[in-house]
């Protein structure tokens, strides 16, 4: 009765929502009379006076949870009509179905309050306009969040008190699986080969990317185990890709270890809504570790190497980078700058990018100092290093560990093949097996079992021609000839260094090999630098390093050189300059070959070299002029008319002109009486 008193005409008149809702898909599944009852509220609601035209049944939220709004439109649309005054009851099996967020569930209650909305469950009806009502549903909402977290608080106990024994189970990574309670290695073998490689491959290649590549370049496939569904369990293989690799490289199981608390969430704001994230925590904040607690593939001390590798691979921080990168310059990652402690990053300038250059520009970027802290050639570097390597190394023993590296590789590979041959030859024995147990008159199933027959048959071929091309090609057997010829060539490491099939990356790695870093700073000598060498095993060098004049310096003629041209040019002319100094057997700074003509002329000029005196007797053009007062172009009309007499030592060489007193005085006359000189 109480129930009806509150229901208004003006309740009636509006629409009635019946709100379902269930936490989990799981529970959508398996607690269906929960769902049903929530149905019902439909009957419910036409016995308080609704008409069926009214009742809307908001059922999209199946399956989710109700901690937050921001994957629940139906509650999205429910919130938005209530706001618009649309809806006169909302209709749900408990309370805490609307919400378990106090932020959600007291949004929707003010709202209710405003426009005067009923909310109905199974213990009664509630106006949340009234303050005994509100009261009411304010407890029930936050008994429903403390519900919420005693039960999630309960589990996580729970599962942390299973794993700190070891026992929680969990989806275990490829090459494991379950036996009884315990995890062993995966039985097949050829899942534990294509593990194994992996890690061969990246303590070999350095990096998760040449990994990827290398297992790719070798044609071998790599298996995942698919979680649900058909294929529930079932192996599938497939291409290696870059994610998988940091995967495997991440994961503490395959060094033998369980842990719990890999990962952790948190909450984050964004785009208005309040959302879970997980992300990798730490190791020191993994909540349980306990070494040995099964077989694996690597140990604890691998997995750590691992794990250092990867994160001095990374580029875009200021910690040294170690990969062995494919670029020309040699110290590439390993140098540290002597003024502010940063990495050293490499630059290429000139024409195509050919000439390299270290440098170090955090203060600059930084806005501290106006130019780069440290910024110089790798040539002389990168050749001081290099010689000092040559030097220290002693590598036949080097050679005889690679030999067996080489050797013991390619078994793998093969093994590895044959593994995958051997899966093959089962596959087309299993459809053999299944045509012949089939009945010959079943026509219809007798005819697909053989076409599966076939295409194993077919894959059998396939990959029986591929194992032979790839032995072929890349499996290639060392004859003890070869050994003699290849220890040969490591007892003469300068040429095996500077051969033309090292790649760089090659001569990176053993540079790795012996130095842990460089820190270069500049000498008080005028063009060097010092390179502070820090060897792998703690010892330390220090090397003064040359550093080559500059260009312009360079390419500037020495002071004694433009002296002899000074002395030269007292009695010779620019083209006597050049002969003499041809033969004496000076050549261009810049090109390299005998002085040219244009070079004296150049640097007479420059240095302001005054050409050799006319003979006694003579003046030249620019004495003519200034004599008479008149122009060049006069002296030269002059010359051409024969008005004065003029001689040249060769063509295009200075006018020696002779002027005695009769040409005297007719030159003067001439410039007195010039109309245009004289207007």
């Amino acid at each position: 009765m109480t129930m009806i008193s509150k229901i208004a005409d003006r309740h009636l008149s509006r629409q009635a929502c019946i709100y379902v809702r269930q936490s989990t898909p799981a529970q959508v599944r398996s607690n269906q009379e929960s769902t049903d009852r929530q149905y019902n509220l439909l009957n419910k609601a036409r016995s308080l006076g609704w008409k069926a035209e009214q009742i809307r049944v908001l059922d999209r939220d199946l399956g989710q949870s109700g901690a937050a709004a921001a994957k629940r439109a139906d509650f999205k649309a429910l919130v938005g009509d209530v706001a618009m005054g649309q809806i006169g009851a909302i209709f749900a099996l408990e309370a805490s179905r609307l919400a378990r967020s106090n932020q959600d569930w007291h949004r929707l209650l003010e709202l209710c309050a405003i426009t005067g909305t009923l909310v109905i469950d199974e213990d009664g009806c509630y106006d949340p306009a009234e303050f005994n009502d509100s009261l009411v549903l304010g407890m029930k909402g936050t008994f429903a969040q403390a519900e919420l977290h005693i039960i999630r608080a309960r589990l996580h106990g729970g599962k942390l008190n299973k794993a700190s024994r070891g026992e929680l189970r969990f989806p275990l990574p490829v090459g494991f699986v379950f036996e009884g309670d315990k995890i062993v290695l995966d039985p097949d073998r050829e899942v534990q080969g294509a593990v194994r490689m992996v890690f061969d491959l990246f303590e070999r290649e350095g990096t998760a990317y040449s990994t990827v590549r290398r297992f790719q370049e070798l044609g071998l496939r790599f298996p995942r185990r698919a979680y649900g569904g058909a294929w529930d369990g079932k192996l599938l293989w497939g291409r290696l890709t870059h994610s998988r690799v940091l995967g495997i490289l991440a994961n503490p199981s395959y060094a033998g270890t369980y842990v719990f608390g890999r990962y952790q969430s948190s909450k984050q704001v964004g785009s208005g809504d309040i959302t879970t994230r997980s992300h990798p925590a730490p190791q020191e904040a993994w909540r349980v570790v306990i070494h040995d607690h099964h077989e694996g593939y690597i140990d604890w001390n691998r997995f750590i190497a691992n794990r250092h590798r990867l994160s001095a691979n990374r580029t875009n921080d200021e910690s040294l980078s170690s990969p062995a990168r494919e670029g020309l310059c040699l110290l590439q990652g390993i140098l540290l700058c002597g003024d502010c402690g940063r990495r050293l990053t490499i630059r290429y300038r000139g024409n195509g990018g050919i000439y390299p250059v270290y440098q170090c520009l955090w203060k600059h970027r930084e806005g501290i100092a106006p130019c780069a802290c440290l910024s110089v050639s790798s040539i002389p570097l990168d050749k001081a290093v290099t010689q000092r390597l040559i030097s220290a190394i002693t590598p036949v023993k080097l050679a005889l560990a690679a030999l067996t590296n080489l050797e013991e590789r390619d078994r793998e590979i093969g093994a590895q093949w044959r593994m995958r041959i051997e899966r093959a030859h089962y596959d087309a024995d299993l459809a053999e097996r299944r045509y012949e147990a089939v009945d010959p008159d079943n026509r219809l199933i007798a005819a697909t079992l053989e076409k599966r027959w076939n295409e194993a048959t077919q894959r059998l071929h396939d990959l029986e021609a591929e194992l032979a091309a790839f032995e072929r090609q890349v499996m290639r057997a060392v004859t003890a000839e070869q050994k003699r010829q290849i220890l040969q060539l490591a007892g003469d490491f300068p040429r095996l260094w500077a051969a033309s099939t090292t790649v760089p990356r090659d001569r990176k790695r053993i540079v790795r090999l012996l130095v842990r870093d460089i820190t270069v700073t500049k000498g008080p000598e005028p063009r060097a630098v010092r390179l502070h060498i820090r060897w792998q095993g703690g010892a330390t060098e220090t090397l003064l390093v040359p550093l080559p004049q500059k260009r312009a310096d360079a390419t500037r003629y020495p002071s004694p050189f433009v002296e002899r041209i000074r002395e030269l040019a007292i009695n010779h002319h620019d083209d006597e300059i050049t002969a003499l100094l041809r033969s004496e057997g000076y050549k261009s700074t810049i090109t390299g070959k005998p002085i040219a003509l244009g070079t004296i002329k150049w640097l007479r000029y420059k240095h302001r070299i005054q050409a050799p005196r006319p003979s006694e007797g003579t003046l030249n053009v620019g004495q003519v002029c200034e004599k008479y007062g008149v122009s060049h172009w006069v002296v030269h009309y002059w010359i051409s008319r024969g008005i004065v007499s003029a001689k040249q030592r060769k063509s295009n060489a200075p006018y020696a002109i002779t002027i005695d007193n009769e040409s005297d005085r007719r030159l003067q006359q001439w410039v007195a009486n010039s109309a245009h000189l004289h207007p």
